[in-house]
């Protein structure tokens, strides 16, 4: 199994690429199922969970090509509308080829996702939507067997859920008549798979805002979409500059998808310019304290708040770091406490008291995010770091390691 190891006390600087993002990819690639043309989708990040879809896809029937950031899918033939529960296990965004193949095929069985090492993310927001839309569903053997044709409705989501709005959101686009989504995610991914929706022929209004608008039609066609940059791996960037005193450009970064974030690391004493299609990171003072708390887009999003912590354990003073998504996103704190972090948590929230230095020591990561966090102590902490069970980070970052010794860190991987 693969590690990292960092040596602490290197300063980032200089340029890197910023990927495309994971959480608009896996979306659009199960879009691809709406239409009997081929999609083709540019700036795909390599990720495992990128590569975990395509065998997914192609146990269906999609004919997949690749070539560089570029793929093409075609679903002009569906064998199986089947997603089994080996693939559905590894990543739950397994769930995203229900909606598509149930409007297209007027069939599907999805395995059930189960639970999640950072809580529970249930499906029912997807399973009542498809019913309100005329679906047939049963749940038998760990299985969501969907059967029916789908027609357009009003459908309020109980709560905000992100993978919710995109299932219901592709689902009707084929579907009879027009659905209206009411509380839906407001992601910028979302608006990117609407986007992408729309150069296929599907009409769309509303994306972005809570209420989204779709008259469904007949067919969709094929399309060429470029994947919107990844606003995670961004904010994890700017969290790993900051951390070491850097200054690094990165580029294709996106301003407008960040308000809350960059607003966050600017209060932590980060300066961060736009310099046309990308960001500039700089730190020269101290790490000043920042609290904040975790909520739906255009908040500050759960999938940064690990980063930002490891940022905040050598800065100055006290933060104080609620979560409000997810129940159990505070593993990460006893792996930084084996750094040196002076942590202290009571429920969902975290009380960070900066500490003049971290320390190296061998960690284990226990979440995607949570791995990122480890890579940021590391990068600060005085001596060798080694963070253990990395395929977490594989799954959200394209050689992550590759970009941060471009920019100075020295980091490496070892089996």
């Amino acid at each position: 199994m693969d590690k990292l190891v960092v040596e602490g006390g290197a300063r980032l600087a200089g340029a890197i690429d910023i990927s495309g993002a994971k959480n608009a990819a896996l979306p659009l690639m199960c879009a691809a199922l709406l239409a009997r043309e081929p999609l083709t989708l540019s700036r795909l990040p390599h990720l495992s969970d990128v590569r975990t879809m395509n065998k997914l896809l192609a146990q269906m029937g999609v004919g997949i090509a690749e070539e560089g950031d570029r793929i093409t899918l075609d679903a002009s033939r569906i064998d199986w509308p089947l997603a089994p529960y080996e693939m559905v296990k590894t990543m739950r965004a397994s769930i995203l080829a229900l909606g598509p193949l149930l409007a297209r095929c007027h069939e599907a069985r999805v395995s059930l996702p189960g639970g999640c090492g950072i809580g529970q993310r249930p499906v029912d927001q997807h399973i009542k939507g498809l019913v309100a839309m005329g679906a047939e569903i049963d749940l038998e053997n760990g299985y969501i067997n969907a059967r029916g044709r789908l027609v357009g409705v009003r459908y309020v989501f109980d709560v905000v859920t992100v993978t919710g709005t995109e299932n219901l959101l592709m689902a009707a686009a084929l579907a009879d008549g027009t659905t209206v989504l009411e509380n839906a995610a407001r992601e910028p991914e979302i608006v990117d798979l609407a986007e992408c929706l729309v150069a296929m022929g599907a009409r769309i209004t509303g994306a972005g805002s809570d209420r989204i608008t779709i008259e469904g039609v007949k067919e969709l066609h094929g399309a060429t979409h470029a994947i919107m940059p990844d606003r995670i791996e961004t904010g994890t960037f700017i969290a790993a500059v900051g951390a070491t005193g850097g200054d690094a450009l990165l580029r294709g970064a996106r301003a407008d998808t960040l308000d809350a974030v960059v607003d966050k690391f600017v209060e932590a004493g980060l300066t961060i310019v736009s310099e046309g299609a990308a960001l500039r990171v700089t730190r020269t003072g101290p790490i000043k304290p920042a609290s904040l708390r975790t909520a739906p887009y255009p908040a500050f999003p759960t999938d940064l708040q690990a980063q930002f912590m490891a940022l905040e354990t050598c800065g100055e003073g006290t933060s104080v770091i609620t979560e409000t998504i997810f129940e159990n996103r505070m593993m990460h704190v006893q792996e930084l406490m084996r750094l040196g972090a002076k942590i202290e948590v009571e429920g969902n929230t975290a009380v960070v008291t900066g500490v003049p230095r971290l320390t190296g020591a061998t960690v284990m990561a226990t979440d995607l995010r949570a791995s990122a966090c480890l890579v940021i102590a590391g990068l600060v902490a005085e001596g060798e770091t080694t963070i253990d069970r990395i395929y977490h980070l594989d799954r959200g970052y394209e050689r992550i390691e590759d970009k941060l010794s471009a920019l100075g860190a020295r980091i490496r991987r070892v089996n």
